[in-house]
Order: C-alpha cells, then structure tokens, then sequence
C-alpha cells in the first residue's frame, strides 16, 4: 500500500471573504433530530450519533459553503453493522438540489464496509461509486474529505484521493458550483438495501449502534445572508488539482478497491453510459 500523503498545489486569489476553520462541535452544528441519540462531548471535540430501534439521530453544520475542502474524523459503527448507513454529505436543498456524498454501508462482523459516494447536480444524481477499504474505519477514527472547486470534485480518504469528478460543463455535464451547501450526517436503519442489496436486515440486539465525529475542518467559503464569499469578482477562489503523484494512488484505490463503478454499468445504461464517463 502507498503512503498515504500527497500533496496538492494551492492557489489563493484573496478579496472580501468569510473563512471557515477548525472549531468546536458545539459552535460548528446542530444537532437536528433523533430525540437526544445525538450528542456533543468532551467539551464539543467529540460528536456521537447512535441508532436503536425508534430512531436514529443526525446533525448539520450551521454554515453553508461554496467551495473549499472539508474535513471530517469518523469511527464507525463496530462489530455487527448491517442494515445501518453513517451518512456524510454536503447539500444544497429543493428538487433541483446539489449533493456530494460519503455513506459507510455497514456489514456483518468481519466482512468490510462499503464506502458509497455520488455526485447531484441540478437534482440529478444516479452517479455511484462505491469501494472497499483498505482498512477497519470501526477500529480508530479516519479522516474522509471532500475537496470542492469550480474545476473539481476530489474524494479522499486519509489524504489518499479515491474519486475525482470533474467540471465537464463544457460538453454539456452538469455540475454544482452556485448553490451553497450545508455539511450533513445521519446514522440511520436502511436494511431495506444497504447490506448485500437488503439481504442482511438490522439485528436489533445489537443495538444500539453508535458512529464518533472529531477534528472537523472547514477551509471553505461561507455564504451567508444569501451572498456568498466566492460570488463575483471578490472573494477566494480555490484552484486545486490532483498532481502526477496523487494520480496514481487515485487509479491504485480504483484499481484495487473499486467495486461499482456507474461508468461500468452497462447493464444500467443500455442506451449509453451517461456522457461524463467518456470525459474521464
């Protein structure tokens, strides 16, 4: 396995901006429902959801963003996980909505979770891909990032890119880049579908089920007020790209850990693949 740090190349225009950073659980969220399943501990460093059978519980960030890198540290639910979904996703809201997800798929003790992302834009999802990881995520926490500009959107996973969805406006590609977006979590029962299509259901017994949250990061614009600190001319426009060296481990994640792929799916798509997949 390669290291596991990489590096990006950082270009910073500043102006007339609103900056998010690291900050306590307690500013940052709100816990949004799950009648008292979420809390905020140690002093608002630690976040835990947790799911039984009435309900399970979720939080979303006060802020919205439009572009930046967000950062987030999860441990998730251990032992006999099936059925349940740690959602982490930005999004915007109403039916034309932008989303850009994580949600951890749990499992049967012993087998691995499945890490499911997708890409909305314009209220038009349907562009999974999902992959295996190269190590327990119930074990000690990991951090998941979502870096997002107008060029790009980059997946990562301990600072190792796992997906990159890029700015094909050109060739008629829709893609989210002027509808801020709030960060979301939620653990939640789907054993309708979540574990081997919905075969393995949700044992109850075992509840109930807890994910932890720390260390979120926030280098982002904030919008606020409807007027957004990236808007027009002003502002902190973010210019990030994978380098030579991050490419790699990109296509040694895919090439090792990838295992559903949209782009693949001919089954799916018996028409055509949708036209980004020949953009790649």
């Amino acid at each position: 396995m390669p290291s596991t740090t990489f590096f990006f190349t950082f270009l910073f225009l500043f102006g007339t901006l609103s900056a998010a950073s690291a900050g306590n659980f307690f500013n940052d969220f709100d816990i949004t429902w799950g009648d008292g399943r979420g809390k905020i501990v140690d002093g608002g460093q630690t976040l835990t959801l947790s799911l039984d059978r009435t309900s399970g519980s979720g939080f979303q960030s006060r802020r919205e963003y439009l572009f930046g890198r967000i950062d987030m540290q999860l441990k998730l639910v251990p032992g006999n996980s099936a059925g349940t979904v740690t959602a982490y996703y930005l999004s915007s809201q109403g039916p034309t909505h932008d989303e850009i997800d994580f949600e951890f798929l749990g499992n049967l003790s012993g087998d691995p979770y499945t890490l499911h992302t997708n890409v909305f834009s314009q209220g038009k999802g349907n562009r999974e891909q999902q992959f295996k990881l190269w190590f327990d995520p119930t074990a000690d926490f990991h951090t998941y990032s979502i870096l997002w500009n107008p060029q790009r959107i980059i997946f990562s996973v301990d600072g190792t890119p796992i997906r990159e969805f890029k700015n094909n406006e050109a060739r008629g590609v829709p893609f989210p880049k002027s509808q801020p977006m709030r960060l979301y979590s939620s653990l939640w029962n789907a054993d309708d579908w979540a574990t081997r299509g919905g075969l393995v259901k949700t044992d109850w017994s075992k509840a109930p089920f807890a994910a932890s949250y720390r260390n979120f990061n926030a280098d982002a614009c904030v919008s606020s007020g409807g007027v957004s600190s990236c808007g027009g001319k002003k502002g902190l426009w973010m210019n990030q790209e994978l380098d030579a060296t991050s490419l790699r481990r990109l296509r040694w994640v895919q090439k090792n850990y990838m295992i559903y792929n949209y782009c693949a799916d001919a089954r799916r798509f018996p028409q055509g693949f949708p036209a980004e997949c020949s953009l790649a």
